[in-house]
């Protein structure tokens, strides 16, 4: 099994990617904060949200865990079982208005949130997989559209067939996070609103989640498919003789051959 530094290096290598591949791992209760790890609240007095500590832990470097007392954010507060919904957010308030026009249609979309069981979850700690001093329960990895499809070419190298993901464009820290977490499938998620305000996501940027077990299958799969012809950055296609203006034609004419 790769260490994370070795998957970092990988995915490195092969993907060129602009941000730093996380690890998460989805601490138990009781369960001891990995060494290196800072928890917002208590080192900075900041309280962070969930896709804001992945675009610091992927731009910044840093290693962070956030907990109950940290996530600021109700979605993902219930999403990650940290706390239980209240009859209201079940109801779907949350949606209505900003993401769905009637009462039924919102309390689909949160009946629809990819979640943990409340109080299954203590903290939710992210690190660059080069520095994490824990085994990761997903990894996750933003890149531009190339990037992402060699990532689906390298997870479908083995078993063919296609990549099932699902997303509301919202909350997509759970789609990011818990989706593979419960499925062991590797997902393709579209960045979502929150995170483009909270996390800085680019409008250029996908991202990948996968569980922990297939890191090794993804590495392998992207040093088979780089040596069969799929590589980033993608090459084009330049060998071709190209067609001059017609007077550029004419002056070559008249070059002298000597």
């Amino acid at each position: 099994m790769a260490t994370p530094a070795e998957v970092q290096t990988g995915f490195e290598r092969y993907l060129r990617v602009d941000t730093q591949p996380l690890g998460v791992r989805l601490l138990r209760p009781g369960e001891p904060l990995p060494e290196g790890v800072r928890v917002p609240s208590e080192a900075l007095g900041e309280h962070w949200i969930v896709c804001q500590s992945i675009g610091v832990a992927r731009r910044y470097g840093w290693s962070v865990a956030v907990g109950r007392q940290d996530v600021v954010c109700p979605l993902a507060a219930v999403a990650f079982g940290l706390r239980r919904p209240s009859e209201r957010l079940a109801a779907g308030e949350a949606a209505l208005g900003m993401y769905c026009e009637d009462p039924e249609a919102a309390k689909r979309m949160e009946e629809a949130v990819w979640r943990l069981e409340p109080g299954t979850t203590d903290r939710i700690c992210v690190a660059p997989l080069a520095k994490a001093t824990f085994t990761p329960h997903v990894g996750v990895v933003y890149g531009n559209s190339a990037q992402i499809m060699r990532l689906v070419n390298a997870a479908l190298f083995r078993r063919g067939g296609r990549l099932q993901s699902t997303t509301q464009g919202r909350l997509d820290c759970a789609e990011l996070v818990i989706q593979p977490y419960l499925t062991q499938e590797p997902k393709v998620v579209l960045p979502c609103n929150g995170d483009r305000v909270f996390g800085m996501a680019q409008d250029t940027e996908v991202a990948f989640g996968f569980p922990w077990s297939l890191a090794d299958e993804l590495l392998e799969g992207l040093e088979a498919t780089h040596r069969g012809g799929v590589r980033y950055p993608i090459p084009v296609a330049m060998r071709a003789t190209p067609v001059m203006p017609e007077r550029y034609q004419e002056l070559l004419a008249t070059l002298p051959e000597d």
